[in-house]
């Protein structure tokens, strides 16, 4: 397999600044596709700023969405975090110690728990049986128009689920930038009509639960951390909202197109499988955090060089 070039897009910097001095952080990837090079570079920003700062790491597999689970994908995913070269301290060992012992599906009655503890205020949440194809007629931009908001209707697994209301005025800021979260996501999803959780409301829960207080992720994944910070306050919680997160910007195919692990693209097991080198997806990450990265092609390289930086206290900005 001809190694991938890497197209980094780096509108965003990530700054020293908004780093815990303690920071407690989480790898999160989902077995419904093998990892791609933007997850790699993700994991390895993460792990390189956790360590660097002698902070705590844990191994989050989440795994609620059980339609699309693949146990060959869980089994990649710690092929390719020890083929990075990256640790954790809490989280599962391997494929059996996860399905023992930390699988969230087993957490899936504590989720409808605290939802229904939402659910008893009568202010936030409201069943909808709207379809994405009906929603779409509405609204071609796909954002949620509110048509089951007054209806008063019951849940029912399989007929219909439950969103969160945010009112129009709802606005988060997340570091520099104001979000209105009504024109970004509307009243967003809690409860699938699967009788599964969401992703927005699983991840809160873990993250609340685990004092996570660093988090990384892609550029695309801000108005999800300000839908998180809009529910966890809606829950009461004090932990989540003062989090601090990076987003950075996101690598690019070559044709300057979003990776996605449903279209296989760029898949680690691929690259490892034909003894590629993971040093581009290093060097990606460097840049990320405004090392100098031609020297720099495993994770141990990248810890030593930002320890450099800590030590220098300097912002990190994109090179």
């Amino acid at each position: 397999m001809q190694e991938k070039s890497i197209i980094f897009d780096n509108s965003s910097y990530v700054c020293l600044s908004k780093v815990p001095l303690n920071p407690i952080s989480r790898l999160a990837p989902t077995p419904s596709g093998f990892l791609h090079l933007g997850n790699a570079v993700n994991f390895l920003v993460t792990w390189a700023i956790v360590r660097s700062r002698k902070g705590r790491l844990h191994l989050r597999i989440d795994d609620m969405d059980g339609i699309r689970f693949r146990p060959d994908v869980l089994e990649d995913i710690f092929t390719s975090l020890h083929w990075l070269g990256l640790d954790w301290d809490t989280g599962p060992a391997g494929p059996d110690d996860f399905y023992q012992n930390f699988s969230l599906h087993k957490k899936k009655e504590y989720y409808r728990s605290r939802l229904q503890a939402l659910n008893k205020t009568g202010k936030n949440t409201f069943v909808c049986r709207c379809s994405r194809a009906s929603i779409k007629k509405i609204s071609p931009s796909g954002l949620y128009p509110g048509t089951c908001r007054n209806a008063g209707l019951a849940f029912e697994p399989g007929c219909n689920a439950v969103r969160l209301k945010v009112d129009n005025d709802a606005c988060i800021q997340v570091n520099n930038q104001r979000i209105g979260l009504a024109s970004a996501l509307g009243d967003f999803v809690l409860w699938r009509k699967d009788d599964q959780p969401s992703y927005h409301l699983a991840s809160l829960l873990e993250d609340e639960e685990g004092g996570i207080n660093f988090i990384v992720r892609g550029q695309d994944l801000l108005f999800s951390t300000a839908a998180q910070i809009h529910l966890a306050r809606c829950f009461g919680f004090s932990s989540f909202p003062a989090c601090r997160f990076i987003h950075h910007g996101l690598v690019l195919g070559e044709n300057g197109e979003k990776l996605s692990k449903s279209r296989g693209a760029y898949a680690l097991k691929d690259l490892r499988q034909s003894g590629g080198s993971f040093a581009n997806v290093v060097q990606a990450a460097a840049r990320i955090l405004g090392l100098k990265h031609d020297t720099i092609c495993t994770a141990q390289d990248l810890r030593h060089a930002l320890n450099s930086l800590n030590r220098q206290n300097t912002f990190f900005k994109p090179a």
